[in-house]
């Protein structure tokens, strides 16, 4: 069984973000040494963004059907979950932390890879493939800004790196973990919410390069489909609108300047639907044609 272990506070520069998180429990610990190690260690009395902590409920439920809690500052904002789900707990909330508070950035439920300065920014809600596809393709060249929040950065219209250990689920952890065996993963956690879950380690050079912004350039709306061929179509940009509005966490509260933020995204980029079942050397090579047509067209 999992023991608690001393208090301790890790401050951490996640992409534009101080984050200053406070445990005492040992797989919080354990998951921040192992897959946050690249990331730049900030002084204790660093301003953070964002104060976290997870912790154990008071009351008999601390030794009976053990569970954990995630706060905000002083404020927590879900209910506790099972103890074993404590590092992922992490995760999710500090998913929360960004998508709520950060509204210099349009906020897109989307992953996003890079390169030669462009980003591919990959939307799509849970069972889409994105996070899976996403693993694939960094493990395979592309630059990781972010495998869960595309952050537009509302007066440049760049992408702004926010690189994190990429959340992967069920079917996909072996798939992954047995394709490109060399990455690191957290512990498999099963019976969440999501099924399932495991996160992979960013690749060090993408915590190195977490300033370098990128140019958005290709949105590619991805579906996983078994047993089917490779097929790439071109989207409407009025509906990758519209689907993109529905997919940010905060167009609506920005107003008119998201309405004009995320147009100026799309009329930017070329847009596209995408299925593609699993051929992570297909899906690649077609987003690398993809760069260099739009580089010559």
């Amino acid at each position: 069984m999992e023991q608690n272990v001393s208090q301790a506070d890790f401050v951490l520069k996640v992409g534009p973000f101080n984050v200053r998180v406070q445990s005492n429990i040992s797989s919080v610990h354990h998951g921040i040494i192992n897959l946050y190690q690249d990331y730049p260690k900030l002084p204790p009395d660093t301003f953070c963004d964002f104060y976290v902590r997870v912790f154990q409920p008071v009351g008999l439920r601390r030794f009976f059907r053990k569970q954990v809690l995630f706060a905000f500052d002083q404020f927590v904002p879900f209910k506790p979950l099972p103890y074993a789900q404590a590092f992922p707990f992490f995760e999710w909330g500090l998913n929360w932390c960004i998508s709520s508070y950060s509204h210099q950035f349009l906020i897109i439920h989307a992953a996003v890879v890079e390169k030669k300065g462009k980003a591919l920014i990959l939307p799509g809600s849970p069972g889409s493939g994105k996070s899976t596809l996403c693993a694939a393709l960094i493990n395979k060249g592309w630059r990781l800004l972010s495998d869960e929040l595309t952050l537009v950065d509302c007066q440049t219209g760049h992408i702004i790196p926010v690189p994190r250990p990429v959340s992967l689920k069920n079917e996909s952890i072996e798939l992954i973990a047995s394709t490109y065996p060399r990455n690191e993963f957290s512990p498999v956690v099963h019976d969440t919410l999501k099924g399932s879950v495991s996160l992979m380690r960013p690749p060090a050079t993408a915590i190195s390069r977490a300033e370098e912004v990128a140019l958005p350039w290709l949105v590619v709306f991805p579906k996983y489909q078994q047993q089917s061929s490779l097929e790439l179509s071109p989207l409407h940009k009025a509906e990758a609108f519209m689907k993109l509005a529905d997919l940010s966490f905060n167009y609506s509260v920005l107003g008119e300047e998201g309405f004009q933020v995320m147009a100026k995204l799309v009329e930017g980029c070329h847009v596209y639907d995408f299925i593609y079942d699993g051929n992570f050397d297909q899906a690649s090579a077609c987003f690398e044609q993809l760069l260099d047509d739009s580089e010559h067209g």
